[in-house]
């Protein structure tokens, strides 16, 4: 029988696994180390599990192996095949910088060299015709070239072939024919969009990412299925949905972010669980801090972003702002004398000074043991943390260099992570007209809980919910996600002139091939759903904004009535008078995967703390007697009003005294300042 759904996010300190019984919707939780090879970790957190996997109905991965893979460079030999005059366009970008005033930075280089890239005879116009064919002997020539690089994998990208990939459909089929093993991708199959620059980035980040991605999808099948898992392993994308192993050998770059969109969904479902449309989540774990914006329900969203600035990845991903804030961050001093924190980690080895593993520099997790907010345990007593290391890392490299106590560097450290963590906030939320104040903060990852109270506070925001389980949400988050395609048709012209029947028509094309896609992964049509959106701008403008459109028949009209509204929340103006252009219709196609069913929140006597230790909360630093409760002690419905300390597996929450903390229904505890305290 198979009787559990597991899903198991590999982080870059622990394995986080979360099990789910089909039958009670009981939950279990497990962490064990991340291994060298991610799939050790993965199928050690199975044993510690005790779940066989024969036992298991489905099995969903989050992965970071092509984020690391985009990081360090660590990439196969490559060929980038493309119109004649055109091998620079990946190197030229847009002709813009990441800092424009710093004439110094150079941006990364291209992830294939110059001399890889090559160039062959043929032409398509703009409209789609074809203006001059494919040279196929030259063609075959190259294939020898490249066959003699040793390449594992080719990008073939012409120009303006999202118009018309016959000549792009050509090159690939001889590719394929004189190279054997090697993986081939054109840009029009993987995006089939205009802007050369952006379709060729991703078109060449999909094919450096492939042999490993392939690699990686077919020796975690070979090695589940040898130990008995008999379903198909779901692999989580970008875009916030899931893709099998076999779709994820064809578009390995849809997992350039694929352990990050977890914690996003994880903040929607508990975010719309508790009736709050509006949630920031914050996931802390050992090495970074990663902020997601779910508004009116929904996780936003972005069509462009990139690992490493100048190489755009253009499929749609949940929009997460990654800062160099977490546990592990090194606190150090600057040649200016200035205090920083982060953004290099120190990672799980040798980790913080506190693990006593060869780490000597001081990190986030120091500070927070130094100043009694974390206890001398991690894991259930599985991890021993030694306060003397910490307080000597702390003194020897932060404290006195600056003429300060320990507990007031560890103090001013935290306060700086906050402050970056706070930044990290208003960039997704004010920038884009969302007011922090009308949200909740939602903070997950080992560490979220230890900041998330005075975080709230500095940023407004009036409610903060613990989710049972902190460190494993993005584990969580993997069981609550759908299989999910995006796809795409440009459409250029101006909405006053386009008919709803030919948006029709697109939008039909688009959704047959949806439809398809989700059959051939065996998703059967009551579980189908599709969901429409248009890109839209003023005309003369670049930049598009996605409008939704309802269920039935598209009201072109309606649609652009929207567009004015979103465009004043996103720019604060709007020009009712202006003509709007369309510029791309979308489909978003979901396969729904069920959703485990949870266990409420049990009823119990009012809860005592387990002990007592000395915090500090604030820059007073004052030491004050709190009491420590267990998490698992504290029923549905329970106050404990701070100071306090609430400890678990997998995380620990601080309350300080200005604020209380509230057990809900499920589980979550919702903290909040005191009432005498607004």
């Amino acid at each position: 029988m198979a009787d559990y759904r597991a899903a198991i996010d590999i982080g870059g300190t622990f394995t986080d696994i979360c099990v789910v019984a089909e039958e009670t919707g009981k939950l279990e939780v497990f962490k064990v180390p991340t291994a060298v090879d991610p799939i050790d970790g993965l199928i050690d957190g199975l044993a510690e599990s005790g779940v066989e996997p024969e036992q298991m109905a489905l099995l969903t991965h989050g992965t970071t192996v092509a984020t690391n893979a985009l990081i360090t460079r660590g990439l196969p030999p490559a060929v980038m095949v493309t119109t004649r005059g055109f091998r620079d366009v990946i190197e030229i970008r847009k002709g813009t910088r990441e800092f424009i005033w710093d004439v110094y930075r150079d941006p990364a280089p291209p992830y294939i060299r110059r001399r890889d890239r090559l160039e062959v005879s043929e032409a398509t116009d703009a409209r789609g015709n074809v203006v001059e064919p494919l040279d196929e002997e030259e063609a075959r020539s190259l294939a020898g070239v490249i066959a003699k690089r040793g390449a594992a994998a080719v990008a073939v990208c012409f120009v303006n072939s999202y118009a018309n990939p016959a000549n792009e459909t050509r090159m690939k089929e001889i590719l394929e024919e004189e190279l054997d093993g090697v993986f081939v991708c054109t840009s029009s199959e993987v995006l089939p969009e205009l802007f050369e620059h952006d379709r060729f980035s991703t078109a060449v980040v999909n094919a450096v990412l492939a042999p490993l991605v392939g690699d990686y999808a077919r020796r975690l099948r070979s090695r589940l299925s040898s130990a008995g898992y008999r379903s198909d392993v779901l692999l989580l994308h970008s875009g916030g949905g899931v893709m099998t192993t076999a779709m994820a050998e064809q578009l390995p770059v849809r997992l350039a972010a694929s352990g990050l969109a977890a914690g996003a969904i994880a903040t929607q479902h508990l975010a719309g669980a508790c009736g709050l449309p509006h949630a920031i989540g914050l996931d802390m774990g050992g090495t970074s801090t990663d902020v997601s914006v779910v508004a009116e329900g929904e996780v936003q969203t972005t069509k462009r972003w990139f690992v490493e600035w100048g190489h755009p990845i253009c499929f749609p991903s949940v929009d997460i702002r990654t800062i160099g804030a977490g546990g592990g961050s090194v606190i150090w001093i600057d040649e200016a004398g200035a205090l920083r924190n982060g953004p290099q980690s120190a990672g799980s080895n040798p980790g913080p000074a506190c693990y006593e593993r060869g780490g000597e520099l001081p990190t986030n997790t120091d500070a927070n043991l130094v100043l009694g907010r974390l206890g001398d345990e991690l894991i259930g007593g599985a991890m021993t943390l030694s306060r003397e290391a910490a307080r000597s890392a702390i003194e020897g490299h932060v404290a006195k260099p600056l003429g300060m106590s320990v507990e007031e560097a560890a103090t001013a450290a935290l306060r700086v992570a906050n402050a970056h963590m706070a930044d990290a906030v208003r960039l997704l939320s004010i920038r884009r007209g969302y007011d922090p104040r009308d949200f909740a903060l939602v903070p997950f990852g080992g560490a979220g809980p230890l900041h998330a109270a005075t975080l709230a506070r500095e940023l407004g925001v009036p409610l903060t919910v613990v989710p049972p389980n902190p460190g494993i949400t993005s584990a969580f988050g993997a069981l609550l996600v759908d299989i999910r395609h995006d796809l795409s048709q440009m459409l250029l012209g101006l909405a006053g002139e386009l008919t709803d029947a030919e948006l029709e028509a697109v939008f039909g094309e688009l959704e047959s091939e949806a439809r398809e896609l989700l059959d051939d992964e065996g998703v059967p049509e009551d579980r189908m759903r599709l969901t429409r959106t248009i890109d839209m701008r003023y005309t003369g403008q670049w930049r598009s904004l996605t409008i939704p459109i309802g269920p039935g028949a598209v009201s072109l009209a309606e649609v652009v009535k929207h567009f004015h509204d979103e465009h004043e929340r996103e720019y604060h103006y709007r020009r009712d008078e202006a003509p709007v252009e369309v510029y791309r219709l979308n489909i978003v196609a979901r396969g729904i995967v069920p959703k485990p069913e949870l266990e409420p929140a049990p009823s119990g006597a009012e809860p005592q703390p387990r002990s007592e230790r000395q915090v500090v909360f604030d820059e007073a630093i004052e030491w004050v007697q709190t009491p420590v409760f267990a998490r698992p002690d504290l029923p549905r419905g329970a106050v404990v009003q701070g100071p306090a300390v609430i400890e678990q597996l997998d995380s620990t929450v601080i309350v300080p005294p200005w604020a209380k903390a509230e057990v809900d229904e499920w589980s979550n505890l919702r903290v909040s300042e005191k009432e005498e305290q607004r």
